[in-house]
């Protein structure tokens, strides 16, 4: 005969883990690493190059122009966005720029975000010549 209801009950809550803890491997079964593969990532350094040949390009060594500020920081986000966008990799981009001159002042920038480490991420770049200080930060979402 079998036990009765309130037994049985009692008996399969006793038998569930009462927490489970999954740890996530770096690379899928299929050597994927959440979907894409290590060539799709985009890395630090590559980031880097890319922003500072943007402004370098953008800038060069000119002097800090109060009335050419809005025009560069355009061509810098619309430079690093053609850029990514020519590496043709599954992400979606988020470029800003900011530029001072140098004038002894100081310049702070925070940012977060909460996504996937493993694919997603966030560079920040500082450049400078004798007059300008620039920021620029980008951001690559996997899609």
């Amino acid at each position: 005969e079998p036990p009765p209801a309130a037994a049985r009950r009692h008996t399969l809550r006793r038998a569930r883990p009462r927490f489970r803890v999954r740890t996530m491997p770096l690379a899928d079964d299929d050597g994927l690493i959440s979907g894409l593969t290590e060539e799709q990532l985009i890395t630090n350094e590559e980031m880097d190059g890319l922003v500072k040949e943007a402004i370098e390009q953008t800038v060069g060594t000119n002097a800090f122009m109060h009335t050419k500020v809005n025009q560069w920081t355009s061509n810098v986000v619309e430079g690093c966005l053609k850029r990514l966008a020519g590496l043709q990799k599954p992400f979606k981009y988020v470029c800003t720029c900011n530029f001072v001159q140098k004038a002894g002042a100081g310049m702070h920038t925070a940012s977060t975000a909460l996504w996937d480490g493993k694919v997603d991420g966030k560079h920040t770049v500082q450049w400078e010549n004798q007059t300008i200080q620039c920021i620029c930060t980008v951001y690559w979402l996997a899609i």
